[in-house]
């Protein structure tokens, strides 16, 4: 069925064909159809004709083509036929859809699409119709395979505004939709549908309706093309697509102005766009130069507007210029589509690597010389773990390496040149180095200057700032280049080294490397000025070498023995250079052949060259002789987390039972998010799914059982003891195959499946059915491997699952011992909880040996569909009433799900919530939207084009008259639509309340599955009030009215009495406090409330606490006060206690303030700790021995144990358990597992539930569960929370027995992010909270909204104290400032001048990037010429996703990426510019990203505030997490009086 926009998108094809159908008719060979006699019969081409022996004449096209099909498919023997056999919904002119086909001649030769312009072309393949879809044989019973029809009158291309190209062809009588060629076709048809394809990207960069940019340059609009383009099959590589772009401008040129015929009237007009002006003109010189190129000596053919003697030449609609453009294009594309695959040239051969000869390059180099240093150097492996494991080679670390030196074992200076440029076998050379090591700032080496002022990257005389290190053995180096400037780089074992500037001594070594790489360009150079490259050899090039100039830098002799000597004995460098150059013709030029000719006639050792991506690291020591001469720091290992005996135990053990090699091939759990864009851990860039696929559990699951006994096989012990609700007898015991059965009784069934464990079911209650079968109903239980617990699970533990049934007695097979457990709870109980299990692991271990029936216990209730373990409900279990918990609390949840609308049709029932006429709900945006609306894709402008729920207010509920036959699709509901601000524009948006709606006469009808939930609107003066930056109440205010027509918005007439949503009791008391209160009073009121809630607060100890982003949000929440922190970074723990000076803050490793705590209880038995953290605990002084919290004093405990083994930059796959010990999560757990506080909180990166093959995560669930806790699990992004930042966290929430289990915050603002889930067993998933991408209560916080109001300031700004200058703006802006009157920390890193010259050329535009710098070079101060694209990223933007975001501008009406600890162009996170401004962004715009207020202080050096902050969790998401907990703590207690 063809809709109004296939209706649309055909008509302008059928413009464009129209169009082209002229211009194809105007050459005299399309002047008449040949196919057509003068009597105007219609006469079929040659290969038609000949249809009854078709298959012997198929030698031009291959057997394997889909002709040969033909009996499988209906058969027509013209054009006319098989049209009136596929017809359909046809308006004047039939359409059809075209599969299997090949455009051929008369003779049957296939043809590409555009030869239809110079000679008569027909089609054969099979005829669909167009309401069908073709992809996978779909459809083909109804369609039609005719042979040879046509002739084919015109071609067009249509789908520019769908975003994928539609081609169509045309004949007399009907179009065609290509959907899919014959097998050999497929060579002509993908370069025409590449083509297409080019044209559709071009539109879409260039239509201001597609989010396009009309103005733009060209080289914006080819960078931009090739990044869409690149990764598609076609292509090898960027600069074929820029090729490929340009070769077609002409084509694209075309294309497009047929589009203007059918622009609107303020639509801008292709043919005025001057990029594609300039690529068409481009196109046509590049192909008048390459036809210059190509033709012979004095015979040159010109396609073109004049030729060589400046006559004009025949018009471009000459058929013969035209069939020579078309075959010159075809024989581009096939050579371009060989060069895909092939592989760069190295070193003349792939399998092995010419040795450099030292004898033969020693002249070249200074006499013999010895490394030396006085100051401490650190061991590389120090810094990057060299455990044994599996990498790869691509993922190690990346740094510079600054005043460096290389030398051998005995710490004689060497040459780089001596090592292999690939890893190779059997390398008989060790090269050590050493150097400062500093973060990757994309500097290098100039080639434009000499060699006494090289490097872009600081001079000698400043001290570079990094850490003194020295490296193990050298495996492989590289050379990149580009222009005038060259990378070096090497690699060890553990890292990978850019290299800045030598040392001054070991600059003459470096010299002869950076020599070579000059001449390898210069000769590059040279033969990129010939007009055919082939004609240079070997001796050519020696000779041109040999006459540079002596100024030139590239100069080695005017003698040509001596050029030749130096070129062939340091020839890896240039072969390597040759073999990077993207040009394959000069790669694989004469010269290079010539020259791994030479190299081997010197009968050089040749190596091995290795192929393997990865590397296997191993636990040696570093072998550098640096590592025992002269002063150097000792290695020291990482503290052994101070630990519980059941901490230690539960861990050790697992280590102990499973291996590394065990763990490969265990459940791996994983992240769920689908359709995300691909970005490093941190960076999410995540556009995502809609729906939980958790599998909802049925109240009677209908099991395969395997019968194999009768119903005579059990019978009843003892009367009935009374009757269930549908009557039927209830009976406590019974006898099946001769073992007794109780009420609470474990026993076993065998399901037919033979692949799936045998099911276990607790028995609830026993009952005969009326028939007289005897039965039992039962609630499933899971072993602990069936849960998320996997393999770390005890194997005697079950868990009571929600899932029940009733089953028949007779189909038990097992009764198995079952001991449901409940223990009393508390620190105090902690040693007898011990010992009883230390009883119980002992008495089923001697039963194992004994080989008895494993004895089962259960202790919890496993519930996957909320990602949670509960207490079991003791009180409901196994009472034998013929009542069943998990029945009743389904039959509720799907009471929940029916809709019921009352007789009086003025209210109704839904998901839930019950809805009255006046209320107000919340409607999907999707109602109410014009057009479907597309986001952006670069990482800051993910929210862009999402939206809001829409605010309406019932009026009416217009159901059937019998109000049983309701439901919610069939029953329509009259809204009025309150408009938001961001629906007139976003500056209206930033200008105004969040919570503000617009009334207006916008009245529809609508289906109630619409809804999304219910909301208040009220007067301004009765919204409650908040002094937090973030909002959890549906609770919106209206006071004026807007006119979607006429788009005015004025106060709300008199004559409109908007009815208000009525307040709750509650909110209507504290309302009428604040009558005539000015704000003073308000926030006077503001702090009783909260005073009024400290005596009932948690006292909580915060671990792990950085500079306080946790406890920050958590107490403002009103739930619990921040008593005892513990901090390890001195600058982080100064932040904390600026900010929160009531607490006893501990500026020591948390393994130290345990083993304190512990020994200062009595309790140093159960504590395992290492001497130095017992050495350390003993130097505590006696104040913080007076402040340690103890046992009995903490509620509440919270922390985030740093990340570095979770994040997905760590390259470790598993970890052994001496490594294990040394993480932080294990002190973590042992300080829960001693204090026993009632409730716990722990806070990761999202990538902690996947770590170690989801180990680490599994174990820490285990281990909470063995405390007894409750606990639930889920990752949550925090810009759903408030924040203008895409930032995802795991928490796992653990509440003690008897306490309420909070549950996860309503995600609130509208953000692209996917729902998160996590992997549980048997193909689960569960998602903490759903996906707000499809609509939210709130709009999304922009990056406007958030530093919109900061004064502007310059790169490397160092004011800390600064006036604000200006007003708050936006709501956001209003609520973060709070009560501070200055600014403070609104200070940026200084870029250094190269960075600052990028930044400054970086477009001030939404997603702009390094990939929208130009290729130039610029001149810097100090007179050096730089490449103002850093070479590294163009050169490994394939492998790297087009490193995406680096040297990245912000979108005001975007958000920030996750925040970092170090923010800079080249980082983790390259998008850190400000939208307007040439700077990176500041601390306290960092800090507004994460939610932090501004009167929040942080301290140290800009370093460490960035640091702090990037760490941190931002205080809203903490916020809303305390909200819940404050909801569930206070669930058991009496509220507070208002």
């Amino acid at each position: 069925m063809e809709t109004d926009k296939d209706k649309k998108v055909k008509a302008a094809a059928s413009s464009k064909t129209k169009r082209l159908s002229t211009k194809n008719k105007k050459g005299n060979k399309r002047s008449m159809p040949s196919s057509q006699s003068g009597d105007g019969i219609q006469r079929r081409p040659k290969r038609a004709a000949a249809c009854s022996d078709f298959k012997e004449k198929t030698l031009r096209i291959s057997g394997k083509s889909d002709m040969v099909e033909t009996k499988k498919d209906q058969v027509a023997e013209d054009e006319m036929l098989a049209i009136r056999m596929t017809a359909g919904k046809d308006d004047e002119r039939p359409n059809r859809r075209l599969v299997d086909f090949i455009l051929h001649d008369s003779d049957g030769v296939p043809r590409s699409f555009e030869m239809s312009e110079v000679d008569d072309l027909y089609i054969t393949g099979l005829i669909l119709p167009l309401e069908e879809c073709a992809e996978k044989d779909k459809g083909r019973d109804k369609g039609v395979r005719c042979e040879g029809f046509g002739r084919i009158e015109s071609w067009s291309i249509s789908g520019y505004e769908d975003g994928s190209p539609v081609v169509w062809i045309s004949t007399d009588i009907a179009d065609y939709e290509c959907l899919k060629p014959a097998g050999t076709y497929k060579k002509f048809y993908d370069h025409f549908y590449e083509k297409a394809n080019t044209c559709v990207e071009v539109y879409k960069k260039l239509s201001s309706s597609f989010g396009g940019y009309p103005d733009c340059s060209l080289d914006e609009l080819l960078a931009a093309v090739v990044r869409a383009l690149t990764g598609r099959k076609c292509f090898s590589s960027g600069s074929y697509i820029k090729d490929f772009i340009v070769s077609q401008g002409e084509f694209i040129y075309n294309q497009l102005i047929g589009l203007d015929d059918t622009s609107k009237k303020n639509e801008r007009l292709f043919c005025e766009m001057p990029a594609l002006l300039m690529l068409r003109d481009e196109c046509i010189n590049c192909s008048n130069i390459m036809r210059a190129q190509e033709a012979p000596s004095g015979k040159a053919l010109v396609i073109g507007s004049k030729s060589a003697n400046g006559e004009k030449a025949e018009s471009e609609d000459d058929e013969d210029v035209k069939l020579a453009k078309l075959l010159q294009e075809e024989q581009y594309w096939h050579s371009m589509k060989k060069k895909k695959g092939q592989g760069s040239f190295s070193g003349g051969q792939g399998k092995f690597y010419i040795k450099i000869n030292e004898d033969e390059i020693a002249n070249d180099y200074p006499l013999p010389a010895y490394y030396k240093n006085d100051e401490q150097e650190t061991d590389e492996f120090i810094i990057f773990d060299n455990e044994l494991t599996m990498v790869d080679i691509e993922d190690l670390p990346q740094n510079m390496l600054h005043d460096w030196s290389l030398y051998d074992s005995d710490s004689r200076m060497i040459s780089l040149e001596l090592l292999p440029m690939r890893p190779c076998e059997d390398i008989d050379v060790t090269i050590f180095g050493s150097g400062i090591m500093t973060a990757d700032d994309g500097s290098g080496f100039f080639l434009d200057t000499d060699g006494e002022q090289s490097s872009s990257s600081a001079s000698r005389a400043q001290r570079v700032d990094g850490i003194s290190i020295y490296l193990s053995a050298i495996k492989e180096w590289m050379i990149e280049f580009g222009s005038s400037m060259v990378f070096i780089s090497f690699r060890t074992d553990v890292a990978w080294y850019r290299l800045g500037e030598p040392s001054k001594r070991y600059a003459p070594w470096y010299k002869p490397v950076i020599k070579t790489a000059r001449v390898a360009i210069s000769i590059i150079t040279l033969l990129k000025e010939q007009t055919r490259v082939s004609r240079l050899s070997f001796p050519d090039i020696i000779k041109k070498v040999s006459e540079f100039d002596k100024s030139h830098l590239a100069y080695i002799s005017s003698n040509v023995t001596d050029v030749e000597r130096y070129i062939v004995v340091h020839g890896q460098i240039i072969l390597q250079l040759f073999a990077e150059y993207p040009d394959q013709i000069i790669r694989n030029c004469p010269f290079v052949s010539g020259l791994v000719k030479k190299m081997e006639e010197r009968h050089h050792t040749k190596w091995l060259v290795k192929k393997k991506k990865k590397i296997l690291q191993k636990a040696l020591p570093n072998l550098n002789p640096r590592a025992g001469v002269g002063p150097s720091l000792p290695r020291k290992k990482a503290m052994q987390a101070t630990t519980t005996r059941l901490i230690n135990r539960i861990w050790g053990e697992y280590y102990s039972n499973y291996s590394p090699e065990d763990l490969k091939e265990g459940t791996c759990l994983e992240v769920k998010e689908e359709d995300e864009t691909e970005e490093p851990d941190e960076n999410e860039d995540d556009i995502e799914e809609t729906v939980v696929p958790v599998e909802v559990q049925e109240p009677s699951p209908k099991l395969k059982l395997r019968k194999t006994s009768s119903n005579k096989e059990a019978r009843w012990v003892g009367d009935s003891i009374g009757k269930s609700s549908s009557g039927e007898a209830l009976y406590r015991r019974a006898i099946v195959h001769g073992e007794q059965i109780d009420i609470g009784s474990l026993v076993l069934l065998e399901v037919d499946e033979s692949d799936d464990l045998s099911v276990l079911y607790y028995v609830e209650y026993m009952y005969e059915a009326s028939k007289g079968s005897k039965m039992f109903h039962g609630r499933m239980m899971k072993r602990g491997c069936e849960t998320v617990l996997g393999n770390a699970a005890n194997e005697r533990e079950l868990f009571l699952m929600n899932e029940c049934a009733n089953i028949a007695l007779g189909d038990i097979r097992q009764k198995f011992v079952l001991d449901i457990r409940s223990r009393p709870w508390g620190h105090q109980h902690r040693k007898n909880d011990a010992t009883a299990d230390a009883i119980d692991r002992t008495q089923a271990e001697e039963r194992k040996k004994k080989g008895l029936p494993l004895e089962f216990y259960c202790k919890s209730l496993y519930s996957p569909e909320n990602g949670a373990f509960f207490s079991l409900p003791f009180e409901s279990m196994g009472l034998g009433s013929g009542t069943c918990y998990s029945c009743d609390r389904i039959n509720h949840e799907n009471g929940k799900a029916d809709f019921k609308i009352n007789s009086t049709q003025t209210g109704f029932t839904y998901e839930g919530n019950d809805y009255s006429v006046h209320d107000y709900v919340y409607i999907s945006p999707h109602c109410f939207s014009e057009e479907n609306e597309g986001t952006e894709t670069f990482k800051g402008g993910r929210n862009v084009g999402l939206k809001a729920y829409v605010v309406c207010q019932l009026l009416k509920i217009l159901g059937p008259k019998e109000t049983k036959k309701a439901d919610a699709l069939s029953t329509k509901i009259e809204v009025r639509r309150f408009f938001r601000p961001e629906d007139i524009s976003s500056e209206k948006a930033y200008y105004s309340d969040i919570r503000e709606v617009y009334y207006s006469e916008d009245v529809q009808k609508l289906a109630v599955n619409t809804i999304k939930g219910k909301c208040e609107v009220r007067k301004k003066s009765d919204i409650p009030l908040s002094d937090t930056p973030t909002m959890f109440q549906h609770i919106f205010f209206c006071e004026r009215l807007y006119d979607p027509i006429k788009g005015s918005l004025k106060q709300l007439p008199a004559h409109i009495k908007v009815r208000y949503s009525v307040e709750t009791l509650e909110d209507d008391v504290a309302i009428r406090k604040r009558k005539g209160k000015g704000i003073k009073e308000d926030n006077s009121e503001l702090a009783k409330q909260r005073e009024a809630f400290q005596s009932n607060s948690l006292s909580t100890l915060d671990i792990f606490a950085g500079c306080g982003g946790l406890s920050e949000g958590l107490q403002k929440a009103g739930v619990c006060t921040t008593k005892w922190a513990i901090e390890y970074e001195e600058p982080a723990a100064d932040a904390f206690k600026l900010n929160h000076p009531q607490a006893s803050l501990f500026v020591n490793n948390c393994n130290v303030i345990l083993r304190a705590i512990m020994q200062k209880c009595g309790d140093i038995d159960d504590c395992i700790s290492t001497p130095e953290a017992t050495e350390l605990a003993a130097m505590l002084d006696e104040k913080e021995n007076a402040d340690l919290p103890l046992p009995g004093q903490v509620d509440f405990i919270n922390g985030g144990p740093p990340c570095q083994g979770f994040s997905g930059m760590n390259r470790f796959s598993q970890s052994t358990w001496s490594k294990v010990q040394c993480e932080m999560i294990l002190a973590f757990l042992s300080f829960a597992e001693y204090f026993r506080p009632k409730y716990f909180l722990l806070e990761n990166v999202r990538n902690f539930v996947s770590f170690n093959k989801g180990q680490t995560f599994r174990l820490t669930l285990a281990s909470l569960l063995e405390m007894g806790y409750q606990v639930r699990f889920g990752i949550l992004e925090a810009g759903a929370y408030g924040v203008s930042q895409s930032r995802k966290r795991a928490f796992i929430w653990a509440a003690a027995p008897g306490e309420i289990l909070p549950e996860w915050p309503e995600p609130m603002h509208v953000f692209a992010a996917p729902e998160l889930k996590i992997a549980l067993s048997q193909n689960m998933h569960y998602a903490a909270v759903r996906s707000t991408s499809g609509g939210a209560p709130f709009r999304a916080i922009t990056v406007r909204d958030t530093i919109g109001d900061l004064p502007e300031v310059g790169n490397g700004a160092t004011q800390t104290t600064l006036e604000y200058k200006s007003d708050p703006i936006s709501w956001f802006q209003r609520k973060i400032r709070g009560k501070a009157v200055t600014l403070t920390d609104h200070i940026s890193k200084e870029m250094n001048e190269l960075n600052l010259i990028r930044c400054q050329r970086i477009p001030k535009r939404p997603g702009a990037d390094w990939r929208d710098l130009p290729d130039e070079k610029v001149k810097l101060s100090s007179g050096q010429v730089a490449d103002l694209i850093p070479w590294c990223l163009p050169n490994t933007a394939e492998r790297h996703n087009q490193w995406k975001g680096l040297f990245g501008r912000l979108d005001w009406e975007g958000n920030f990426p996750t925040s970092i600890t170090d923010p800079q162009p080249m980082g983790k996170v390259g998008m850190c510019f400000h939208p307007d401004q040439d700077r990176i962004l500041t601390v306290r715009e960092c800090a507004r990203s994460q939610g932090f207020p501004d009167e929040y202080q942080f301290a140290g050096n800009i370093q460490h505030k960035h640091r702090q902050i990037g760490n941190a969790v931002p205080p809203p998401l903490a916020y809303a997490l305390g909200l819940k907990l404050k909801e569930a703590s206070e669930s058991k207690k009496p509220s507070p009086p208002s």
